[in-house]
Formats: C-alpha cells, sequence, structure tokens
C-alpha cells in the first residue's frame, strides 16, 4: 500500500536559522540540495554549496537564490573535491572570505554503485572510502577552527542505513558509512567542550533523487518504487523533504541538546522483516494456542477459576 506523504509545510518558523553561515558539500543536486533550500527558507544568512561539477553547482545557486530574494540571503558555490584537503580549505576560506564566519557544516558528498564483493576492484572500494569517510573528514577538519569560535556551532554528517545489517553489493558504501557514524559520535565526543554539535542524518530510500535512481539503472521508477515500498513499514518511499526537515531540527534551537546521534529517517525500513504468520491468521492461532493452554492447566487450578 502506498501512502502519499501529506506534510508540505515546514513545522519550523521561517526565521529559526537567521544569521547563519553553512556549507553543505553535494548540495548541487539530490538530497543535499533540498537541505540547502531548507536552510535558506528558514532565515540562514548565506550558504555556499560544493561539489566537483561546476555547472550542477551553477544551476543549483540560480534557482536557490530566487529563493533567497525572498529573505535576504545568499547562496554561492565552490568547486571543490572533499577527497583532497586543501580544497576543502579552500572552501572553508572562500566561506568566511564571502560571509565572516561559518556556523553549519553539512557533509553530503558521497560515491555510491552497486558491486558484488568479488568484483570489486580495489580501487573502487578505495574511492567511495576516500569521498565518503575521508571526504568527511577533511571538510570536519577545514572547518574546525571557524565552527568554535561561533556559539553552537553544528554538523551534520549525511549517512545511511546500508550498515545497520548487511546490504548486498554495498560492501564498499557500508564500510564508508559505518566510519563517518564512528566518526560522528567520536568528534561529538571531543568538539562538544568547543560548543560544536556533531549529528548524522541516515537517509532510507529518497524518491526521484540521484542516489535512487543510481542503484536501479535501467528499471521503471514506478516498479522500483512499488518495489521498494514493500519493505517500508510506514508504506511510502522517503522525500527529500524529510531530509530537510531533519536537518533543519538538528540545526535549531530544537537540537540543542542533541549530539553524537545518528537520525534514521527511513519509514522503518532498516527494521523491516516480512511476517512469519499473515496478519489474518494471527487471531486464529492465538485463540487456538489459549483454548490449548486452558485445557493443559491441572484440574485443582481450573477448579478454583
Amino acid at each position: 500500500m502506498t501512502m502519499a506523504t501529506t506534510y508540505n509545510t515546514s513545522p519550523f518558523h521561517h526565521s529559526c536559522l537567521e544569521g547563519l553561515i553553512a556549507i553543505v558539500t553535494g548540495g548541487g543536486s539530490g538530497i543535499c540540495y533540498e537541505i540547502t533550500r531548507q536552510l535558506i527558507l528558514h532565515g540562514c544568512s548565506g550558504v555556499v554549496i560544493c561539489g566537483r561539477r561546476k555547472h550542477f553547482l551553477e544551476k543549483a545557486c540560480v534557482s536557490l537564490n530566487r529563493l533567497a530574494t525572498n529573505n535576504s540571503s545568499k547562496a554561492l558555490y565552490h568547486v571543490c573535491d572533499v577527497r583532497n584537503a586543501e580544497s576543502c580549505r579552500s572552501v572553508v576560506e572562500y566561506t568566511v572570505q564571502e560571509f565572516g564566519r561559518l556556523n553549519i557544516l553539512v557533509n553530503g558528498a558521497a560515491g555510491n554503485f552497486l558491486s558484488e564483493a568479488s568484483h570489486l576492484k580495489p580501487k573502487g572500494f578505495k574511492t567511495v572510502m576516500e569521498i565518503d569517510t575521508q571526504g568527511t573528514f577533511n571538510m570536519c577538519y577545514a572547518a574546525f577552527p571557524y565552527l568554535k569560535m561561533q556559539d553552537n556551532s553544528k554538523i551534520i554528517n549525511i549517512s545511511a542505513t546500508l550498515q545497520y545489517g548487511a546490504t548486498w553489493y554495498q560492501v564498499h558504501a557500508s564500510a564508508a558509512k559505518a566510519a563517518v557514524d564512528s566518526m560522528t559520535r567520536t568528534l561529538a565526543l571531543e568538539w562538544g567542550t568547543y560548543g560544536i554539535r556533531v549529528n548524522g542524518i541516515a537517509p532510507g530510500p529518497i524518491a526521484d533523487t540521484p542516489g535512487t535512481t543510481k542503484l536501479a539503472p535501467g528499471f521503471d521508477k514506478d516498479d522500483v518504487s512499488d518495489m521498494v515500498q514493500e519493505g517500508i513499514p510506514l508504506g511510502r518511499m522517503g522525500e527529500s523533504w524529510d531530509i530537510g526537515m531533519a536537518a533543519i531540527y538538528l540545526c535549531s534551537v530544537a537540537g540543542s541538546f542533541v549530539t553524537g546521534d545518528i537520525l534514521v529517517v527511513d519509514g522503518g525500513q532498516w527494521l523491516y522483516k516480512p511476517p512469519m504468520v499473515p496478519r489474518e491468521l494471527v487471531s486464529e492461532l492465538s485463540k487456538k494456542v489459549e483454548k490449548k493452554s486452558r485445557e493443559q492447566q491441572p484440574l485443582s487450578f481450573k477448579s478454583k477459576l
């Protein structure tokens, strides 16, 4: 059964992030574009998106700045390969140069593809680890000197749910995201003394995003959606908006005492197990078990009843 999202208006005040400055890696498309959009809609004065493809960033900035005119915000971009520490430092310095400070870092740059472990070349494994794990650390390391200068700074690391059990054909991404989750907790522990909150968001299947499309190439998106929804207790694919709202919560005063947490936003997918018995038979079986239990009770006990 498919259940449509009925929520499309933010429950958060439009100025709850007023005056804050953010960097969003991978902010040119998909989930991280929506996170950037919500940061602007909720009052961030400036956001810098970064990634490796300039044309994606330019196009995204045009759209973001249409929103920004409504609340005096400004969106800029900076080409960056998060695998390169110097490139990360350049993004942070550019942001501080343009806006004077840094309050929020969202690490969303990621790499992924399907591959059997026995067919995955070490170079492919290394590439995903470098983008997801090394890239996240590179950005955190570059941003730290500036984040600690502000009150209640925030880092959000975009994770996944692949690593919470085991996922077919995802040994590289699972390993990378498990490391990111561990990094999130460790940085929260070490950097809390500087007032920096470090959290993660683990999205489930999000409809109409590059990540979902990439992992099901050649298949009709409606067929993929129906197949995936069967394993989601809430009965629907997620939307980018869902992840955007999670980010606003963690960045706002509502999440001011939350750090070291990985907020799973997946409709319960990672918990899902198919029922052992059809729902319609559960009541009938329970009655039979209860009847049998009564029949097996000692006579002395029955007489007391």
